[in-house]
């Protein structure tokens, strides 16, 4: 009896491997039920207190199946004609890829050490995988949301796989794609090259990233403070009753971070598609016909842009901390220190040359190009078929102008920081801004004095010539007067004994 109780029973099926793979598996299982509880709950809430509900709760149920998929990415079909339906709703997909990255971490955690523990995160994609599978089945059949089997699971099995990976990673281990991002930055000449600038880079790009999402969330603030003020159109499906107008907010609320984007896309300049043949942008904004619903509302008036070209000088301002950020760590140098610490606060090293400095500018806004572009096309899709099948910002326009915002801004900050840190870390400006090299105390203001007095001396002469001046030779006759030869008598000076006369 002594040993039966001393004995960890717990532990013994972890001890024969089959616990934590089970205990993994488990833990993707909960991890999506989780998520679909947050849909299913409040849409069998609302389908409850609607007094003339036109469909059963397996209608209801298969609403919230349908809007699982969607916040997956996972298209799916609406209505007897099959109507597309891929607007993904990106705050439900932000709530499961976090709930599968912790989810991950902690599996990944616990087997540190164990050799058993190496099919543990495997066995959570499968258990978030097989609620995948049971949901699909439940959405696939005749009603008025259908799900596409194969696709489905596919995306679903995607976006849980990229999420349990990104998770699962050994602590300690370089962020993702700063590996990738080192890879590219050593190809290129040693001149035009940020050594060891990958962090860094990552670092800024997150930076003009959040800008940009600010810049997008300031734009609807006050589109949606514009609107209420005036009084915009969309007031008509506030009028079905206190269940519809839960309904519709809830909808507005896991769309917001779709409604953040196509705002950043607009203070950027492309702007976004409401339907086909349609544009919202700050130069102009064409419209049709729109759904009655509170966000559309947010939308400005047909016509050209007018005062609001104003907003885009937002994105410039997402491109100053970015630069910033680059100027430091292009002159971070473990020699220089000031006070006793070093004034390199990101990176140590030698100061990069300001064409590394540029290049490093540039590829951050390559960077948050690319993954404009990915959010761009994740934000937008089909509401419907024909006219309502484009929706959204145009990946290929806004990706460029992301890009080329940050990039302009942040490079010309990142060489004038640059230029201070080395100045300040030198005990006072007597560093040259190009490379570094300290300077003669004095040197910097003796050089230009002189430029400017020869500069001068040039452009007076050359006026003089061009205007003819009496007393100044011309070009053909200056070798000739100084060929004349001299006479005795102009050699002696006037009022002179035998010399001319005054």
């Amino acid at each position: 009896m002594t040993q039966l109780t001393g004995r960890p029973i717990l532990g013994a099926p972890g001890e024969l491997g089959a616990r934590p793979v089970l205990s993994a598996l488990l833990a993707g299982v909960r991890t999506a039920l989780l998520g679909l509880s947050v849909v299913t709950v409040p849409v069998l809430g609302l389908w409850v207190v609607t007094p003339f509900a036109d469909d059963g709760a397996t209608g209801a149920l298969r609403l919230a199946s349908a809007l699982w998929l969607l916040g997956h990415g996972a298209p799916v079909l609406r209505g007897p004609a099959g109507v597309p339906l891929s607007v993904a709703p990106l705050g439900l997909g932000l709530l499961a890829v976090g709930q599968l990255y912790r989810a991950a971490g902690r599996v990944a955690a616990r087997g540190v050490g164990r050799p058993v523990g190496r099919g543990g995160v495997p066995a959570v994609w499968a258990g978030y995988c097989a609620v995948a599978c049971a949901v699909v089945a439940q959405c696939a059949g005749a009603g008025e949301f259908r799900a596409r089997v194969v696709a489905d699971l596919a995306v679903v099995a995607l976006v849980a796989g990229a999420a349990v990976a990104a998770g699962a990673r050994r602590p300690g281990a370089a962020p993702v794609g700063v590996e990738a991002l080192e890879r590219a930055l050593a190809g290129l000449p040693e001149r035009v090259r940020p050594t060891g600038g990958a962090p860094v880079v990552r670092v800024a790009a997150l930076a003009a990233g959040a800008g940009l999402l600010a810049v997008g969330g300031l734009v609807v603030a006050v589109a949606a403070v514009l609107t209420a003020v005036g009084g915009g159109a969309g007031s008509a499906v506030f009028s079905g009753g206190p269940a519809a107008v839960a309904g519709v907010l809830l909808l507005a609320l896991v769309l917001l971070p779709n409604t953040v984007l196509w705002g950043a896309a607009y203070a950027l300049g492309p702007g976004f598609a409401v339907g086909a043949g349609t544009l919202v942008s700050p130069v102009r904004t064409a419209l049709g016909p729109v759904p009655e619903f509170p966000l559309f509302a947010l939308l400005p008036e047909p016509g050209a842009g007018g005062w609001r070209l104003a907003v885009c000088a937002l994105p410039a301002l997402a491109g100053v901390v970015p630069g910033l950020l680059l100027g430091r760590a292009a002159s971070a140098d473990g020699g220089l220190r000031v006070g006793g610490r070093a004034s390199g606060p990101v990176r140590p090293g030698a100061p990069w040359p300001v064409a590394a400095t540029v290049v490093a500018a540039l590829a951050s806004g390559l960077l948050v190009g690319g993954a404009a572009a990915g959010l761009g096309w994740l934000a937008g899709g089909a509401l419907g078929a024909g006219r309502m099948a484009e929706l959204g910002p145009v990946p290929w326009w806004t990706a460029p102008a992301a890009a080329g915002w940050v990039a302009v801004v942040s490079a010309p900050v990142a060489v004038l920081t640059r230029s201070r840190a080395l100045r300040a870390a030198a005990g006072g400006p007597d560093r040259s801004w190009r490379s570094g090299v300290r300077l003669a105390p004095g040197a910097l203001a003796v050089t230009a004095r002189r430029g400017a007095l020869l500069l001068r001396a040039r452009a007076y002469g050359l006026v003089t010539r061009l205007a003819g001046a009496p007393g100044v030779p011309k070009a053909e006759e200056a070798p000739k007067a100084q060929e004349a030869p001299k006479t005795p008598d102009a050699l002696k000076a006037p009022g002179a004994p035998g010399g001319p006369a005054r």
